[in-house]
Formats: structure tokens, C-alpha cells, sequence
């Protein structure tokens, strides 16, 4: 996953669900493209951290830290760092307004593109019925939703011992699902009203897990996905154009081969 070539440049980056803190995160992705970007300003759209999973049993990894340690770089050599904390990691909701190390902690943002759109950027649990009122239901959906990615992670191993690259089947699973399916679209219907209803152009959200770019109810709807199932940014290039940039594609066959890192015994301070 070492590559010599130039760095892409890029006006903003917008990532979330990472979920540090569990052994489905794929950090070690998310550090490999860290590695290779660079942009005027980062958005941290929610679950970077999972507070619910650290509070039941601590894991982290070399590459946990080295994503820690890659934004906090990014911060300290220009980059505007904006974190919108979400529902796995709202114990950071009590310290909004506040900065630390080059981090600016906000609830939502309203960023303005280079053609002059203006997008809300939020993380989309409050429109999510089932965290925003059965707390308890997402937490049992939360623990279902492990055994998936535990699956996926033995998957995967199997394939990769076999050649194959990594192909997420926790993704493909929840895709068969229809009531799945009507639930990210009333997701996205909710957050595009919302946007409409302030007078914006679109809105950037994450925490379903379902990178997406398309109008809704008459605005753009964009989800720059996760770094558990998918492995997906979105970017906005110089001219205030939008991309999905899906890491594992891109680099299919590197991925195949690079196995995770082993555990740390703790975090870096």
C-alpha cells in the first residue's frame, strides 16, 4: 500500500464513520489514504471515534494511532480540521465550540463550495428514528451489526488467503434487506428536506454507511460513506466539483496482499 507518486490535492475532504475503537474498523485504509492526500480543509462528519464499543471493551490498534496521529498533522500544517461528532462518539457533543490541537469541534457546519453552493454538513443521527428516539433498539441493532462485520472480517480473510481481494459482504448483506433500503431512503429524504428548508444547495452526511451522490427533493444529497464496509471519502476538487472516492477499488489488488496490524496494547498519548 506504499506508493511514491504525488499526493492529490484536494479543496475539501469530508470522511466519517470510521469507528476507531472496534476491530471492523478499516483504519488502516483510511491511513493509507491519508497518506497520499492533502486538502485546504477536513471535515470529520461523525463516528470517528466508537465511544459505545470503547466503553464495553478496549481495542486499538498500530494503525489507530497512526490515523490519529496522520489528522493531527494535517491540523498542525495548515489544514482547517472541523469534527461533527455523531451518536458513536456524542460524549464529544459536551465540548462543542472548543478546540484542540488544530481540531474545532462543531455540531453541524455549513460549508460553501468553490462555485458558491452552499451545503449543510452534518452527521444524520437526529433524522435516524430509531437513534433519535429506541436508544436501546440501536444499541441491540449495534450488536447485530458487529456480528455482520465479524463475518465480513472472517470472509475476507479467506478470501485474501485465497488471492482475493477485499469485497465487503456486511454491505451486501444489508443491501438484500428492503426494509434496509426504504429506511436509508426515508434517511435521505428527511436530511434533503432539511437542507431544502434552510434555503442550501445540498447536504453532506454520513452514519448509515451507504456512500451516495444524487438530487433529492429537488437538492444533492451526498453521503461520503464509511471506513468499515465501504471505504469511501468524498472530496471537492478545486473547481467545486464532488467526487466518491472509493479507496478499496481503486487499489484492489494492493489491498489483496497488506495484512492488518496487530493490536497495540494501548493508544499513543
Amino acid at each position: 500500500m506504499h506508493d511514491a507518486s504525488p499526493r492529490r490535492r484536494y479543496r475539501s475532504i469530508f470522511l466519517s464513520d470510521v469507528h476507531l475503537g472496534t476491530k471492523g474498523s478499516r483504519c488502516d485504509f483510511l491511513v493509507d489514504f491519508l497518506k497520499k492526500v492533502e486538502c485546504e480543509r477536513l471535515y470529520l462528519v461523525g463516528d470517528i471515534v466508537d465511544g459505545w464499543r470503547l466503553r464495553k471493551s478496549w481495542y486499538w490498534d498500530a494503525d489507530h494511532d497512526e490515523a490519529i496521529r496522520l489528522i493531527l498533522r494535517m491540523a498542525r500544517h495548515g489544514t482547517e480540521v472541523i469534527y461533527i461528532p455523531g451518536n458513536h462518539d456524542e460524549m464529544l457533543r459536551d465540548w462543542l465550540g472548543l478546540e484542540f490541537a488544530g481540531v474545532k469541534l462543531a455540531r453541524e457546519a455549513e460549508h460553501t463550495a468553490a462555485d458558491g453552493r452552499r451545503f449543510l454538513v452534518i452527521h444524520g443521527d437526529e433524522f435516524d428514528g430509531v437513534i433519535r428516539y429506541a436508544k436501546v433498539i440501536a444499541h441491540l441493532g449495534d450488536w447485530a451489526y458487529d456480528w455482520a462485520l465479524a463475518l465480513n472480517r472472517w470472509f475476507n480473510a479467506a478470501r485474501r488467503r485465497l488471492g482475493y481481494p477485499y469485497w465487503s459482504l456486511s454491505q451486501w448483506l444489508k443491501r438484500q434487506v428492503k426494509e434496509a433500503v426504504k429506511a436509508i431512503d426515508r434517511f435521505e429524504t428527511a436530511l434533503a428536506i432539511e437542507a431544502k428548508r434552510r434555503g442550501l444547495d445540498g447536504v453532506i452526511c454520513g452514519h448509515i454507511h451507504h456512500a451516495e451522490m444524487r438530487t433529492v427533493q429537488g437538492v444533492l444529497y451526498m453521503n461520503d460513506g464509511d471506513w468499515v464496509e465501504s471505504c469511501t471519502a468524498l472530496v471537492e476538487h478545486a473547481d467545486g466539483r464532488f467526487e466518491l472516492v472509493d479507496w478499496v477499488a481503486e487499489n484492489r489488488l494492493s489491498f489483496a496482499r497488506a495484512p492488518k496490524r496487530a493490536p497495540a496494547a494501548l493508544p499513543a498519548a
